[in-house]
């Protein structure tokens, strides 16, 4: 699960000004009205970074936080989309976990999303703003908003263990691959903890390795079989982890198709992989998208979006 570098749509903005850019945003909020135009014309087209200094440019020149007043000015999906941008990675990864757990019932696909999908330094500094921000650590509001086996794969998740190492032991692999079978199907019922311990906790190039071994003695690969044997939120997160693992590109485009295929669009899914991928591997994704479904990520975004929102969303996605 090592970081594939910056394969980003978002790069850094030629003759950047973040005094500029923080009037053209205060004027943007002047008055009667909102300017969403201007609006859309920084934010998405800014690094993470340069919009760092965007927000000390306007506090200087206002007296106020730019999110304070994005957040008066805008509204729904547009404003989530917008306020998103203005965090750092484990801040925006830390307020969605948030949001997950103390809305009204639990989000589970945010929780799975990000922790499934975040490497041990990633999630160990979003413990850490986490406990700051909120003054309760992550676990603690993960452990009294879920339950059971579910519950355990999300506390192993939070505590940032996974060998990160590309060490790939071949009998250890083989012996993990007949027991994960053994707990799963060669047996009536399903020992999860085992999936666990190897899912949650081997490297990704040792658990690639697994995941051909249990193949073969299987004659399946380890997602049909975890579909066979589990349900709901676990079956969910034992398939993130192994998607992640496989290719996590791939994860995100999956995300993002479900997110906007069928009845309705799930704006949540929608603008926190936007957001939180642009700057990672939003070009690895797209290319994803465009093999797994046929169609570019862009045209379903402008498909299945509509107003600001989809603006901005499609800056993100950096063109066709």
């Amino acid at each position: 699960m090592a970081a594939l570098g910056n394969r980003g749509t978002v790069t850094e903005a030629a003759g950047f000004n973040p005094d500029a850019d923080a009037k053209k945003l205060r004027d943007a909020m002047k008055g009667v009205g909102t300017n969403e135009e201007a609006i859309i014309e920084v934010l998405p087209y800014r690094t993470i970074a340069q919009r760092q200094r965007i927000k000390e440019a306007f506090k200087l020149a206002v007296g106020k936080d730019l999110a304070d007043d994005l957040s008066t000015e805008l509204s729904g999906n547009f404003r989530s989309a917008a306020l998103g941008l203005l965090m750092l990675p484990p801040v925006y990864d830390a307020y969605e976990l948030r949001n997950a757990i103390k809305g009204a019932g639990t989000e589970e696909a945010c929780l799975i999303d990000i922790l499934a999908s975040r490497s041990n330094a990633e999630i160990n500094t979003i413990n850490a703003f986490y406990k700051k921000q909120y003054g309760k650590s992550l676990e603690d509001d993960v452990c009294g908003d879920t339950s059971g086996m579910f519950q355990r794969v999300l506390v192993s998740l939070i505590s940032a263990g996974r060998d990160e190492s590309d060490k790939v032991d071949e009998a250890q692999a083989i012996k993990d691959a007949k027991e994960i079978y053994e707990a799963g199907e060669a047996r009536w019922g399903t020992d999860e903890v085992k999936f666990l311990t190897v899912l949650c906790v081997r490297n990704q190039k040792h658990l690639i390795r697994v995941f051909e071994e249990y193949k073969k003695i299987s004659g399946r690969d380890i997602e049909d079989s975890i579909k066979r044997e589990m349900s709901g939120c676990l079956e969910d997160v034992f398939l993130a982890i192994v998607k992640c693992i496989r290719n996590k590109p791939a994860f995100f485009a999956e995300r993002l198709y479900k997110s906007m295929k069928g009845l309705g669009t799930t704006d949540s899914v929608l603008v926190r992989t936007m957001v939180a991928r642009a700057e990672i591997d939003m070009l690895d994704i797209k290319a994803e998208f465009l093999k797994m479904y046929g169609k570019t990520l862009y045209s379903f975004i402008k498909g299945d979006t509509s107003g600001d929102y989809r603006k901005i969303l499609l800056a993100l996605c950096g063109g066709e």
